[in-house]
């Protein structure tokens, strides 16, 4: 992430070198050997500039020519010893910086700096290559781990303050049944998945099986997996999970409007089965509750 940042001073990094230099240097550690051809297109640079710098790194004992085995008319660039030793100076330089820094941040900035750096970092090489880098598959794992509470909470809070003004009153709400349930996953007949980025969750969805019926609880998106297919492989596994256990049926609540959300929920059998206006949470919405017969049980038995 540090490789990615680019500054304006004279020298970078606790070297000597200008940034086209230190962008060099970084560039033939991240892959070993570049062509001149290459370096040009990565720096964005003229190529007399370029050539001007790397003939000053060479003489400075930071990068040396080695034959090209694909094309013998030209030659690669590579890092010396001593330039390997220069960049791990200019990383350890910059992670002590940015550890610095982010020490001030709470554990929720520190993750929306990382995030957004990722966004920039993405956006700087999408400019440079011309085509953004494909999207990492987000991991679906089940069953409870540290943080899932606090992270469900958050994500329930921050959506629903955004799309239906709920306040205070339904996050606590949230966070009381969330700890509740996760209290009970010692039933096997009660699980929960969440979507990962990583290591951070950014999605969730859980079963409470307590009863003859299940009921579908806990579904929920971060803004940042949108899009990507979390929500249906979510739902995929909540299902697949209650039908295994043959339930004699699947239910939840939810309220009008979440136009998206009910459409995952009928393409898998779902179907509305009440609703209801009411007060609820500082707001008047209109109650839904839908019913997914369990597997073998046809609608209305």
């Amino acid at each position: 992430m540090v490789r990615e940042l680019g500054f304006m001073q004279a020298t970078l990094a606790a070297t000597d070198y200008p940034p086209s230099s230190v962008h060099t240097i970084v560039e033939l550690g991240n892959r070993d050997s570049l062509t001149a051809v290459e370096l040009v297109a990565l720096l964005g640079l003229e190529k007399s500039s370029v050539s001007r710098m790397v003939r000053k790194l060479i003489e400075a004992g930071e990068i040396e020519e080695v034959p090209n085995e694909q094309d013998a008319r030209s030659k690669k660039l590579q890092l010396t010893e001593q330039g390997r030793q220069t960049l791990r100076a200019v990383d350890a330089f910059a992670i002590e910086r940015v550890s610095a820094a982010m020490t001030h941040l709470t554990r929720t900035q520190q993750q929306t700096v990382s995030d957004g750096l990722g966004h920039y970092a993405a956006a700087l090489r999408t400019q440079r290559l011309g085509a953004p880098p494909p999207d990492t598959p987000l991991q679906i794992a089940r069953g409870y781990r540290p943080g899932i509470i606090g992270r469900m909470v958050e994500m329930h809070a921050t959506y629903y303050a955004r799309h239906a003004n709920f306040g205070q009153p339904f996050e606590s709400l949230v966070a009381s049944d969330m700890a509740e349930l996760m209290g009970r996953l010692h039933n096997p007949r009660n699980e929960v998945w969440v979507a990962l980025d990583g290591e951070r969750i950014v999605g969730s969805i859980a079963i409470d099986g307590e009863g003859e019926d299940a009921v579908l609880r806990c579904f929920i998106l971060d803004d940042s997996a949108r899009g990507k297919g979390a929500g249906k492989r979510l739902l995929a596994e909540a299902i697949r999970f209650c039908d295994e256990w043959g339930f004699r049926a699947t239910k939840l609540w939810t309220f009008k409007g979440l136009d998206a959300a009910r459409k995952l929920y009928e393409d898998v059998g779902f179907t509305l089965a009440r609703e209801e206006e009411g007060e609820h949470w500082g707001g008047r919405i209109t109650g839904q509750w839908f019913v997914r017969p369990g597997a073998g049980n046809p609608p209305g038995s």
